[in-house]
Order: structure tokens, then C-alpha cells, then sequence
């Protein structure tokens, strides 16, 4: 009986899931990731710790199974990106990594921009100037670390790190590379002149290998830490909305996928190549497909900070109700009005990503009042995100691509309060998944199609409709007013921080 194991390298949590082909989740599990920001913009993590999440989430796994390591053919690592990671010499890491949320290198992005024809560059490596790219990040590091700089070794991704621990291998995913603006989309490969437009010399950058193949096999060191028997085959891995696009089943033109994570993905597939500099560009698991989608430097991170930061007196109601904070609060802001009486939320608290590229923005409550209790900043924050979600189909739609049918996944979806609101807020029908685990189902199908025990249409088995929350027409008006005040909103900070 073969299986294959998926693993999550996620921003708020490492996720596992083992799959017994050809197509039975036999266990899933989970262990938290601490995401840190000491200053302004900051989003860094340890790598240490998901390291250690892994090994204790395989062992979980192959343990409850009651199965022998050796029945494992093949793991398949997805993770967030463009993360930083960087190694010295010696293999070790020289600090925390650097998110793709982090928004510290405004300065840098806009050297970069002076130095290059923007639309030369978007022609050339698919993907804009933004503070998405690895160049701006290394930039940094170089301007206010020069001793870590000088000791750069390598430089990849979070499930490429995690894949060298697995295998010893360093080598980077197909979209790792493609994001932080390495790769040359007209030939699909890593272009010296982009790597050295970094500031690092070319072996810096590891081989690149696509998605599914087969980029290593578990060494004697990995076996000891994780329980996996040595030899088993790793694949390249994959970008975690990509995987999780997969898993939903997201392979044909028409389709939307809002990914409700610790940030938030929209992603639509095609097979056409369309740069954008509002979005970015990466390719679809399933070759000759590519996928153009947005992501927000937050989501499901942004609410556990209003959790931690401002929902303390709540817990004990919530313990008391035999339920989450979270879903407490969902319960608050359902029982408040569509448009929070009045309150608006920017929800830019690490600056914001796609469409705007703004690592200055910040996070705003506007319009706040003695008469707005807890519940009207939940729910305005959930209805920010609903905008913010709105904002970036706009975007997909100018650019041509269709939104027929808007899917949703992982954890934001399972709040029901949340996604009528985002069917309100796009005035879609949005079609929940049932049980749909997100990115690691799409990193453990990878894995089995990249030893040949799948195909990629065989996904489709695991994708199962849900409900389908219709958009109340009661709230249209209220929240075509809403949307239109958070762009201006937006729009207006943005002139007042402007130089006159």
C-alpha cells in the first residue's frame, strides 16, 4: 500500500497530510509557526521552527497511521513565497528569513525602479517591481546587514530549505525562482543578468527544478529527525496558493480561487501569458499552464493580531460558549449591521502587496466612534478583506480573465459569517469546498504524480462542493457604497503622504 505525505511550510502554521493512493487522507495535523515583526512592515520567521514542525508532524503522522516509514513513495513540500532564506558557507542560516509579506525594502524598490525600465523588466522576468522580488530584499540586507550579506552562501525559499533539510539537495522550485525575478519566462530559465542585478554571484542561486520533479531523496540525517525512511524520493515542491489552487481544482478558465490563509490569494489559471504589474505571474502546477493571481501581505494574520491584541476580554465568553474566539466574534459581528454603522478598515498592516505594491501603506480604522463596540471592528475587518478581495477581481477582469465561478479555501473559509460577507461584498454566489485541506493535499498529489503512481486530473476526486452562499441584494447598495469609500480612502492617504 503506498502512500505520499504533503507538508505546508505556512505563515501562521505547518500543516501535514498523509495520503494513501490513490486517494484516501488518512490523517492530518497541524503545530502553530510564530511570526515576527520587531519594526514597522517586518515579517520574519524562524526556519529553525518549521524544521522542527516537520519532524514532529511526520512522526505524528506515520505513528497514528501505524505504518511502516518504507510505505511512504514520496513527499512533496509547499510553502509561502518568495520567502528568503539565507545559508553561510557552512549551511547555516545567517537570520530570520524574510517573508513575501515583509514590506521593508520600499527604499530599495524604488532604486530598483530608477535602474530599470519597468516594462522591459515585466517583459523579461513576468512580474513588476515590487517588493515581492528577492533583489529588494537582498538589497536591503546589503544596506543595513553587510556582515550577513558577505557571508551569502545561498538563497531560496521556505520548502526549499525545508526540501535541503529532507535531502541535503539545494535547488529551488520553478515559482520560488519565478517571483523573487530570477527567471526568464520567454525561456524558462534562471538569467545570470537578473541574479547579478541582486548583487550575488550566480552559484548563490541553486539549480531550478519544476514542481514535480524529482529533486532529491530523503537522506540518513533527514530519516533520523523526521521517521521517513531514508531514500524516499522528494519533488521539486510548490508554491503554497498553486498547491492549494490544485487541490480546489482550479485548472480551467472561468474559475476563481480566494485562498483565505494567514495572507490572501486569488488566483485564476490559463494558458496564456499575460504580465501584469498590478499581479503577479507564476506557473500552474499542471505544465503549460500558468497561474496570474494577487496576495495580500495579510489575512488570517492580520485577525490573529486583532485577536491577540484586542480580543483578550472576550476568550472567556468564548470558553464559556464551548467555541473559538474567532467563531465568537463571527457570532458579534453578524448580529452588527453590513457596513460596521459607518467604520472602515484598510487592512495594510504589514504596507500591502498586489494590486497597489505599496510597502508604506499602513492599517487604518476610520470612522470609529463611541457607539462601535468589538463586534463592528470585527466585522469591519472581515468586510476589509471582503474589499480587498473585490479590489483584485476588479484587477483580473481588466486584465480579461472571466469570474464565472469564485471558489474558496482554507481556514478563513470555513467562517461562514466571513464568506456571506465576501458573497455580499462581490455580489457572487461563493461556493465553499467540503473538507478541502488546502495546500498540502495539492503538495501530496504533486508528489505522487512526480513518481508516476498519479495524474493530475485525479485531484479531482478530493474536490467536493460545500454550500453556496448567495450575495444578499439587501446589502448590494451598502456595500458598493463601502467599496467605493475604502478605495478612496485609500486613495487620500496616499495624496496626503505625497510630496506636494
Amino acid at each position: 500500500m503506498a502512500y505520499v505525505l504533503g507538508l505546508d511550510i505556512g505563515t501562521t502554521s505547518t500543516i501535514g497530510l498523509l495520503l494513501r493512493l490513490p486517494g484516501e487522507i488518512v490523517g492530518v495535523t497541524s503545530r502553530p509557526v510564530t511570526l515576527s515583526s520587531p519594526h514597522a512592515g517586518w515579517a520574519e520567521e524562524d526556519p529553525a521552527q518549521w524544521w522542527g514542525n516537520v519532524c514532529s508532524i511526520t512522526r505524528e503522522l506515520i505513528g497514528a497511521a501505524g505504518i511502516d516509514p518504507a510505505g511512504i513513495v514520496a513527499v512533496g513540500v509547499t510553502g509561502m513565497l518568495p520567502a528568503v532564506v539565507l545559508l553561510d558557507a557552512e549551511g547555516k542560516v545567517l537570520r530570520p528569513s524574510i517573508q513575501q509579506s515583509d514590506g521593508r525594502c520600499g527604499a530599495e524598490v524604488a532604486e530598483l525602479r530608477a535602474e530599470k525600465d519597468e516594462a522591459s523588466f515585466i517583459a523579461k522576468a513576468g512580474n513588476g517591481i515590487n517588493q515581492q522580488l528577492v533583489t529588494a530584499k537582498l538589497r536591503w540586507i546589503a544596506r543595513h546587514e553587510p556582515d550577513v550579506f558577505a557571508r551569502i552562501e545561498t538563497v531560496f525559499g521556505s520548502y526549499d530549505y525545508v526540501n535541503w533539510r529532507l535531502t541535503g539537495e539545494r535547488a529551488v522550485e520553478q515559482n520560488w525562482a519565478l517571483e523573487a525575478g530570477f527567471v526568464d519566462v520567454a525561456r524558462h530559465e534562471i538569467d545570470d543578468e537578473l541574479v547579478a542585478w541582486a548583487g550575488i554571484p550566480r552559484s548563490a542561486i541553486p539549480r531550478k527544478t519544476a514542481s514535480h520533479e524529482v529533486m532529491g531523496r530523503v537522506s540518513a540525517a533527514g530519516a533520523q529527525e523526521t521517521g521517513l525512511a531514508a531514500g524516499t524520493p522528494v519533488i521539486g515542491g510548490a508554491a503554497d496558493m498553486i498547491a492549494s489552487a490544485l487541490g480546489a481544482g482550479v485548472t480551467g478558465k472561468g474559475d476563481i480561487l480566494l485562498k483565505f490563509g494567514g495572507a490572501i490569494d486569488i488566483l485564476v489559471a490559463t494558458d496564456q501569458v499575460k504580465p501584469d504589474p498590478r499581479l503577479y505571474l507564476d506557473y500552474h502546477l499542471i505544465p503549460g499552464l500558468f497561474m496570474p493571481n494577487g496576495c495580500m501581505a495579510t489575512g488570517g494574520s492580520g485577525l490573529n493580531w486583532f485577536v491577540r491584541t484586542f480580543a483578550g476580554g472576550e476568550a472567556l465568553a468564548a470558553e464559556r460558549a464551548g467555541i473559538s474566539v474567532h467563531q465568537h466574534l463571527d457570532s458579534l459581528a453578524d448580529a452588527r449591521p453590513a457596513g460596521a454603522d459607518g467604520l472602515t478598515v484598510l487592512p495594510y498592516f504589514l504596507g500591502e502587496k498586489t494590486p497597489l505594491h505599496d510597502p508604506a501603506a499602513r492599517g487604518v480604522f476610520d470612522g470609529l466612534t463611541l457607539s462601535h463596540d468589538i463586534g463592528h471592528l470585527w466585522r469591519a475587518l472581515l468586510e476589509a478583506y471582503a474589499y480587498a478581495c473585490a479590489h483584485h477581481v476588479e484587477v483580473l477582469r481588466d486584465m480579461g480573465h472571466s469570474a464565472a465561478r469564485v471558489l474558496v479555501s482554507d481556514g478563513g473559509s470555513n467562517s461562514r459569517v466571513w464568506m456571506q460577507i465576501v458573497a455580499d461584498v462581490l455580489g457572487q454566489p461563493v461556493h465553499r469546498l467540503k473538507g478541502h485541506p488546502g495546500s498540502s493535499l495539492g503538495a501530496a498529489w504533486t508528489a505522487a504524480v512526480g513518481v508516476g503512481l498519479a495524474d493530475w486530473d485525479g485531484i479531482a476526486r478530493f474536490v467536493r462542493q460545500d454550500e453556496v452562499l448567495l450575495p444578499n441584494p439587501a446589502h448590494a447598495a451598502t456595500y458598493a457604497a463601502g467599496y467605493r469609500r475604502y478605495r478612496d480612502l485609500y486613495r487620500t492617504l496616499l495624496a496626503g503622504r505625497e510630496p506636494a
